[in-house]
């Protein structure tokens, strides 16, 4: 239980350093948010599916050290690393449109039709 308080800490710490990043732009927040939400997941699913970090290294090829320093927000997550964690719990990834009437978007006024 210690371990997860943890990494809970860790990632409140890191959202919160997202939200006070005053030099980054916002597709920079985007990516920091995008990062969080893929470490939550990756050690909720993990949890839920009663493993360990030496399990999933064994099933996943993704050595145990590299596995901690990602959950604990050490280390910003690699796609070849997250697709050898997704698979064996059971997740994928998946490319979406951003919301249409997102001002950051190029030649977007913000206006709908």
């Amino acid at each position: 239980m210690k371990t997860y308080t943890r990494r809970k800490r860790a990632i409140e710490a890191y959202s919160a350093r997202i939200e006070h990043e005053e030099h980054a732009t916002p597709a920079e927040h985007d990516r920091m948010r995008l990062e969080v939400a893929l470490v939550k997941s990756l050690i909720e699913a993990r949890e839920r599916l009663g493993l360990t970090q030496r399990e999933l290294a064994a099933i996943s090829g993704v050595k145990q050290p590299a596995i901690a320093r990602l959950e604990s927000m050490k280390r910003s997550p690699q796609i070849d690393t997250l697709f050898k964690l997704l698979h064996p719990l059971g997740l994928t990834l998946e490319i979406v449109p951003l919301d249409k009437d997102n001002p950051n978007l190029p030649n977007n006024t913000g206006s709908k039709e």
